[in-house]
């Protein structure tokens, strides 16, 4: 299976991403990028089975400047909505979650980002679901994440809860036309992104979304 990695903004250092993710290489096809404005065309992304995006609006570490910039960039958040709407699997992890109210992207991953507190010890509790497969509930250090969820199809499998961020959903997933979508907001350290548990659950829910048992 074909796995499409979308990673690298002002507060998100593709590095711990590509690190993060390393041990789920044995067990997909993962092609990393970072410049996605300059690269990525429809054509392209209709390469890969699954595309997960680990960034916010900006086009990596060193250019601040959006991402997203219709007439300029070849694949639009809509563009995403369309491949995961014609069979296409979609992530967002972490950062694929901070896009403001009004972010067209935000169409697609279904949920607003609204904030977090400092990082600090957070704690993920898993429903008992395929996705959550080999998956323990535990607590690391993190950004905490708190969303507004928009979706009124979100699937929730998983919750996250901290003394300063309050208790928030961490997991859900829906389905559009013929393709899946996930999120996953865990994901900011890379202790956090190397715990067995969230590997467990980034490897099901990449199965899930692609389609494969």
């Amino acid at each position: 299976m074909k796995v499409l990695v979308i990673s690298d903004d002002t507060w998100h250092p593709a590095e711990v991403i590509e690190l993060g993710l390393r041990p789920l290489n044995d067990c997909f096809d993962m092609t990393y990028i970072r410049t996605a404005k300059d690269i990525l065309t429809p054509k392209l992304l209709r390469e890969f089975d699954v595309v997960m995006v680990c960034k916010g609006n900006c086009i990596n570490i060193g250019n601040h400047e959006p991402w997203f910039e219709e007439g300029v960039t070849e694949v639009m958040p809509w563009d995403f909505q369309r491949y995961v709407e014609e069979g296409g699997g979609f992530v967002a992890l972490h950062a694929g979650n901070c896009f403001w109210k009004g972010d067209a992207m935000t169409e697609l991953t279904g949920n607003c980002f609204v904030g977090h507190p400092p990082r600090c010890p957070v704690s993920l509790h898993f429903e008992s679901s395929p996705l959550t497969r080999g998956a323990e509930d535990f607590t690391e250090r993190d950004e905490h994440y708190q969303i507004e969820v928009t979706a009124k199809d979100a699937k929730v499998f998983a919750t996250s809860s901290s003394e300063t961020g309050g208790s928030q959903i961490a997991g859900y997933t829906r389905e559009l036309g013929m393709g899946r979508a996930a999120v996953y907001t865990p994901g900011h350290t890379l202790a956090m992104l190397s715990h067995p548990s969230t590997q467990a659950i980034l490897k099901n829910l990449l199965r899930w979304a692609g389609k494969v048992s």
